[in-house]
């Protein structure tokens, strides 16, 4: 579910610009929201989206054995195939 956060549509919503779905690609990412000359916004897009992961790990690490590598993955598939209405999925 961490990885399913969408931080470049989150944060494009919260300064007010155009929906970023229908910009460039219209994917919700870093190299997107670039796209909307918002060079601040971009970076805090990527370092969030780094974040998911490193979250996901450091709290898989408390479980312990392998858990910090399915956390990993798990966050992954999250930020590619994101769950809920938020994400892209909402416009297929």
């Amino acid at each position: 579910m961490l990885g399913s956060i969408p931080f470049g549509l989150l944060l494009t919503r919260l300064a007010g610009t155009p929906d970023i779905r229908t910009i460039g690609s219209g994917n919700i990412g870093a190299t997107n929201v670039l796209r909307t000359g918002r060079k601040d916004l971009a970076a805090a897009t990527l370092v969030l989206d780094a974040l998911k992961g490193t979250v996901a790990v450091l709290l898989g690490w408390k479980i312990g054995a392998f858990a910090p590598l399915l956390c990993a993955v798990g966050a992954f598939l999250g930020h590619v195939y994101p769950v809920g209405s938020a994400s892209g999925a909402a416009r297929a």
